[in-house]
């Protein structure tokens, strides 16, 4: 952590970060250069291994901090607080799944969302791009939570876990960014325009962390809910969106692929919140 970073404001070092994320995106986003093709069990592996960086984080990035907070700021029983958040954070992707237009990778790619005539692959990239909407929700909650510490110890453990978070996120947003842009250009797309749908579909993230952040920092009260909220609205792209894409598509054969895929991603979240955090 250098001194220019922590001397921003909230809601700058939450852009920063992610900021920080979109550009692993953009990274992987540019293998499309030199890849036309990916594997199918690559995938898998790049879906289960996104759903367990998403799972970990919602569990000790977001739930675990949500329900201390809820408990220092006393009022409705901590439990109470938390799966509030988390159903209203589901209840929110719902609705942001039914409204906005998408068709949904893997083979089926069932359209979803009000009707329009947008173009398949503008429609492809409005599904990542929901998914990313709770990822940068999620960064900017916390560290919208960093200022909310009462002693020096408090603040820095924050900005650790807000950090730590950043980074598991940006990790599997590297293979995420390849799993957009390859597709795309297997669909016929030429790899500028799927280099640039890729990277595209994360800018939403920067833009949901000075969102999250700029919330939890004017109304210290909602950041329990915050935190279970951006949990919540994870946890369902997980079992929406991620899961079956890994499972579907796939022969009994390869399962394995999404399975370890999913153990690899939560362990490494895991120890990053664990060991950082």
């Amino acid at each position: 952590m250098t001194d220019w970073f922590l001397g921003l404001q909230t809601w700058q070092q939450a852009l920063v970060a992610g900021m920080f994320t979109w550009f692993i995106t953009l990274l992987g986003a540019a293998l499309v250069f030199f890849a036309k093709t990916i594997k199918q069990k690559i995938l898998n592996f790049i879906y289960g291994f996104a759903a367990g960086v998403m799972v970990a984080a919602s569990f000790w990035s977001l739930l675990a901090p949500g329900i201390d907070w809820a408990e220092i700021n006393g009022g409705l029983p901590a439990w109470l607080v938390v799966a509030i958040g988390f159903m209203f954070g589901g209840i929110f992707l719902y609705i942001t799944d039914k409204t906005i237009p998408h068709i949904h990778f893997g083979k089926d790619q069932e359209r979803e969302g009000i009707s329009t005539k947008l173009k398949k692959t503008i429609l492809l990239v409005f599904s990542i791009t929901i998914h990313n909407i709770p990822e940068g929700l999620a960064i900017g909650v916390a560290f919208g939570a960093i200022n909310r510490g009462d002693t020096s110890t408090a603040i820095a453990a924050a900005t650790l876990a807000a950090l730590s978070l950043a980074i598991g996120i940006g990790i599997q947003n590297f293979p995420e960014g390849a799993a957009v842009s390859i597709p795309l250009r297997q669909e016929g797309m030429s790899r500028k325009k799927a280099f640039f749908m890729g990277q595209a579909s994360a800018l939403v993230e920067p833009m949901m962390a000075v969102l999250g952040a700029l919330l939890v920092t004017s109304m210290k009260s909602i950041l329990p809910y915050a935190l279970s909220f951006a949990a919540g609205a994870m946890i369902y792209v997980v079992v929406e969106e991620l899961i079956p894409e890994a499972q579907g598509s796939q022969e009994s054969k390869n399962s394995h692929h999404a399975v370890f895929g999913f153990m690899i991603g939560f362990t490494i979240m895991m120890i990053l919140d664990v060991a950082l955090g």
